[in-house]
């Protein structure tokens, strides 16, 4: 998978994501990581990038002009490597939340753009034409739209096939079902006075899972009562109905066996 992100701090891209889990995926070519400097492609002398925005207002403005040509260099770049034009996604407060379906979708694309905005953002015209998905990260605002792409870009790269050891982490880990995940534990047995359960020295693996599931449904209704009310709508508990005694007396000539 191809991750480009237009940036004005690609340092801060790479410097960050080239690292752990995420850095040995690069290595191993699982997936690619480029971060484009949109000042490269600005038509001003000085390399100026921004301006001040019509109507007044604090803070300068993203001009067009440069975010499109590096846009659409990246464009014609995986074009020319035989793939089809990627979705651009622009980080910003306005946009839809991200979650985890949301990751699991991007994953399945083979390139993805994020568009990183600075100062007050960037002119609207530019982003009408090359942005696909509006994405935020929370309802909050940061200096720039770096570092929701680099979230993004970590949690969309747990899904691509290998870059992780375990090819069920992605799928167990908190809201692949809705829920928050499950306490767990490794050695020793016991620290500081607290034992591990003993339904997970079982070794039943059944009874382990119900366990895990419990669990789940009750951090998740205290932590998130959201993320609770919309399993359980989505998973109504099975209620068993009592079969009901028969009343019937039996015939007069009927034969008991």
């Amino acid at each position: 998978m191809y991750f480009h992100v237009l940036t004005l701090f690609p340092e801060m891209i790479t410097n960050s994501l080239n690292m752990s889990i995420i850095g040995r995926a690069v290595e191993k070519d699982i997936i690619s990581l480029e971060a484009v400097q949109i000042r490269d492609y600005t038509l001003d002398k000085h390399n100026k990038v921004d301006d001040y925005t019509y109507g007044g207002g604090a803070g300068m403005l993203m001009q067009a002009q440069p975010v499109y040509d590096c846009c659409e260099a990246v464009q014609k770049s995986i074009e020319s490597a035989g793939r089809k034009r990627s979705r651009v996604i622009y980080v910003t407060p306005g946009g839809y939340t991200f979650n985890q379906t949301m990751a699991q979708e991007f994953s399945e694309e083979e390139d993805l753009i994020f568009l990183c905005g600075h100062y007050e953002g960037i002119d609207e015209r530019v982003l009408e034409e090359v942005v696909t998905d509006y994405v935020s990260i929370g309802d909050y605002v940061l200096t720039g739209g770096e570092l929701p792409a680099m979230v993004m870009i970590d949690c969309i790269s747990r899904f691509v096939p290998g870059v992780l050891s375990n090819s069920e982490s992605a799928m167990t880990e908190s809201f692949s079902d809705g829920l928050l995940e499950y306490p767990q534990y490794t050695r020793p047995e016991e620290w500081h006075g607290k034992k591990v359960p003993e339904i997970l020295l079982s070794g039943h693996h059944a009874n382990v899972e119900k366990w895990r599931l419990e669990q789940s449904l009750e951090k998740t209704k205290r932590i998130r009562p959201d993320l609770y009310d919309s399993y359980m709508e989505a998973h109504p508990p099975v209620i068993k109905k009592k079969r009901r005694k028969s009343t019937q007396k039996p015939l007069a000539n009927e034969e008991t066996l």
